[in-house]
């Protein structure tokens, strides 16, 4: 076939094996990057009009245009292009909805919510749609709240169970986009039919029947991304040809999928070192340019940055800064020791470098201190510059996921092709703890939402009494946790099915149920207080604890302190065996992880004081990190601190977010980046597992915020918690909130 010409292998011509093409046939690379090409005028021209747009965006009060007459779907608009004056500079095309920028009208998921995100910003849609999806046409969101028992709503109304993917597409789910351009449509239509053809045994069961109909759904999405593609001239029935061609069938793969769910995480993959293995057959072949190729990347990274939702206030409270989570990975290590590591890698950190720094795509490199020293280099030097990288464990994560994994949201991983994941947001344990101690009452509604269990009435707190109701009331959370979740899910697959994402997936799939933890360290932190110092109660007229002071010293976690450490240790494991003791739906496996997002604002505004010292309704510390304070040793100690929590418990990610400041790593860019790779290389080797960069002074992000309108802070991304965002682009809260975290001046 003259698509394949030159390739090697066997078996993934036989059968839909991308990872054996990639094995087969990649170019390692261990050079630096002088090789690599600057913006071509193309590139400059359409990134200067993007660049205009999202000025109009965001002086519009955040969105450009809301669609408000056609629902999404794969067919549902003619082309679009960044400008239609300047469209034949486009090498990658594709829009979601048929202008830039403009957000699509989704009802699937709940027909109010997509009503709301367009009034938020001034929209009104039709008024036909209000009939057909309230009385013809039931959405994911009415179907949840139907069957939700009064426990489920007490809990998301207290909070203490936040970011229930209850009014919007789960998200998540990452289609293996690269089989678009390896096998063509029409291969993969045929495969998916001969798994129909095979899935009914001999009995037409309940998951016999459901199988079958999703099946049938993921052809027909297929055959959608035919006549998708045909809308800007192209036909992807059959494979890819040449580089030009893997970029567009791939990019047209993953914009199947944004144009028909609007999840919480649109992850794109790991797509580099596959896209790398096109582009150096071209340039082998004299008919690519390096300058050629870096603008195909650069293009492609364009239309990720473009990918944008409707969204309703309270989610945005949640996810602030707008982010998609189109995560895409580089980088990582092969089970036979080769380094995955190419020159396309290199091409996709340059995008910060030809188009300035961005929240997406959500870059992430896999890291290993065994990557080539050149590589690991450059990207230290692009973190210094940019912030805008996440680095991720790939020592840690290959042993579980194999060697090609995908991170399908923030932090954590699947199998790209073979797995599929369950979100579902985050159990508040600081507010568990606070229920422990008021008998399940909820401190801010005085509602009994928890088991009424005896409160306790001591004027100091007493570890093991507090330990003992603790150990209920997480038992009764986990519990409801799951039963949540597994509730949400089953109206997901019934109303909002991903069909365009799971068709790029394996039939026989592998389901994990992810879970997460908010508030861990400041629960880690009540213990030790309650149990190395002395915590006295205040109470209100009712004998309500409201308040709590610890007096005398005690360990806090994030200062390489056993003590605190253990703690943090057993908490996670303790929560993780709890939630493994339930039923998840489609017998997935669960997982949990240690991560907040923005939403440590959202969280603390739910939860009262805590034995800790924290006060009141004030934010919590984003994922795995310490308390805001808690440091006193340095970023090593915290570093260590958060090394010890395994891997194995968390498998959903345990996220670690730090601030550092220039001077701490040395005088110049080059001692910088070096001291850098130091740093991750020793935390990496503990077996750690994530680490958001950033390094910058709090001083620019209080000129950034006080003065919002120069120029240099208009592309100003930060590393938060997971992913990364635009600071102007945070509310002044939670801008306060990044600025209140510690900034490491020394290591």
């Amino acid at each position: 076939m003259e698509a394949w010409r030159n390739f090697k292998g066997r078996k993934w011509t036989e059968e839909i094996d991308v990872r054996d093409f990639i094995q087969n046939n990649y170019t390692e690379y261990s050079g630096d990057e002088s090789f690599l090409a600057d913006a071509t005028p193309a590139t400059n021209k359409l990134w200067g009009r993007l660049q205009e747009l999202q000025k109009e965006e965001r002086a519009n009060g955040g969105v450009l245009e809301c669609e408000t007459e056609i629902v999404s779907g794969l067919t549902a608009y003619g082309p679009g292009y960044i400008d239609e004056s300047m469209k034949d500079l486009e090498t990658v095309v594709g829009l979601q909805t048929d202008k830039p920028l403009k957000r699509a009208f989704m009802p699937y998921g709940g027909i109010k919510m997509a009503q709301q995100a367009a009034e938020t910003y001034g929209f009104k849609v039709n008024e036909k749609f209000d009939k057909i999806f309230n009385e013809y046409h039931k959405t994911h969101n009415q179907a949840v709240f139907d069957a939700y028992t009064p426990e489920m709503r007490r809990a998301r109304h207290t909070h203490i169970i936040t970011g229930l993917p209850d009014t919007y597409g789960r998200g998540r789910i990452v289609g293996d986009y690269r089989r678009v351009a390896l096998y063509g449509i029409d291969f993969l239509i045929k495969k998916k039919e001969e798994d129909k053809e095979y899935s009914s045994g001999n009995s037409m069961t309940e998951d016999v029947v459901r199988l079958r109909e999703e099946i049938a759904d993921q052809i027909k999405a297929l055959k959608g991304m035919k006549e998708m593609a045909k809308i800007y001239g192209f036909d992807i029935s059959q494979p890819a040809t040449n580089a030009k061609e893997a970029v567009q069938w791939l990019y047209f793969g993953y914009l199947a999928a944004i144009k028909t769910q609007n999840g919480a995480a649109m992850s794109v993959g790991r797509i580099s070192t596959f896209l790398d293995i096109y582009i150096q057959r071209d340039l082998d072949e004299g008919t690519l340019t390096e300058a050629e190729a870096q603008e195909l990347i650069d293009h492609l990274t364009m239309k990720f940055r473009m990918v944008k939702f409707a969204r309703i206030p309270s989610y945005n409270e949640l996810f602030s800064g707008d982010p998609v989570w189109a995560t895409l990975e580089v980088a990582g290590i092969g089970v036979d020791g080769r380094s995955l590591v190419t020159k396309n890698d290199f091409r996709f950190l340059h995008t910060l470098e030809n188009m300035g720094p961005s929240p997406e795509p959500n870059l992430t490199v896999l890291y290993s201190s065994r990557l080539p020293e050149t590589f690991k280099k450059y990207a230290a030097k692009i973190s210094v510059a940019t912030s805008s990288i996440q680095y991720e464990n790939d020592c840690v994560m290959r042993p579980v996921w194999g060697d090609d994994y995908s991170i399908c949201c923030c932090v954590s991983a699947t199998q790209t092709g073979k797995e599929m994941q369950f979100f579902g947001a985050r159990a508040n344990l600081a507010k568990c703890l606070v229920y422990a101690i008021n008998g399940g009452v909820d401190g801010k509604t005085r509602e009994q939402c928890g088991p009424a269990l005896r409160p306790i009435t001591s004027e100091y707190l007493d570890y093991d009494e507090v330990m003992k109701n603790f150990d209920a009331m997480m038992e009764w959370l986990a519990g409801l946790y799951v039963n949540t979740l597994n509730l949400i899910h089953y109206m997901h697959d019934k109303y909002y099915y991903e069909a365009a994402e799971m068709a790029l997936i394996d039939t026989n799939v592998r389901r994990t149920f992810a879970t997460g933890i908010a508030g861990f360290s400041h629960v880690v932190d009540s213990l030790c207080a309650i149990k190395y110092a002395k915590v006295r109660v205040i109470r209100d007229d009712d004998g309500f604890a409201v308040d709590y002071v610890p007096e005398g010293d005690f360990p806090r976690y994030g200062n390489d302190d056993e003590r605190a450490d253990k703690i943090a240790v057993w908490l996670l494991k303790e929560f993780m065996n709890k939630i493994g003791k339930h039923h998840t739906y489609r017998n997935s496996e669960p997982t949990t992880s240690i991560l907040t997002i923005t939403s440590n604002v959202v969280y603390g505004k739910a939860t009262g004081a805590l034995p800790d010292g924290r006060k009141a309704f004030t934010p919590f510390s984003p994922g795995a990190n310490p308390a805001y304070g808690a440091e006193k040793n340095g970023l090593l100690a915290s570093l260590n601190s958060v090394a010890k929590l395994p891997y194995e418990y968390a498998l959903d990610g345990i996220s670690n977010t730090q601030t550092i400041s220039p001077n701490a790593l040395g005088h110049d860019d080059d001692e910088r980046k070096n001291r850098l790779v130091d740093v991750l290389d020793g935390y990496f080797d503990q077996g750690a597992h994530h680490l958001n960069v950033n390094v910058f002074g709090i001083d620019k992000l209080k000129d950034a915020m006080e003065h919002p309108e120069k120029p240099e802070y208009a592309n100003f991304t930060i590393r938060v918690s997971g992913y990364a965002v635009k600071f102007i682009d945070l509310t002044r809260e939670q801008q306060l909130d990044v600025i209140a975290r510690n900034a490491h001046e020394r290591l």
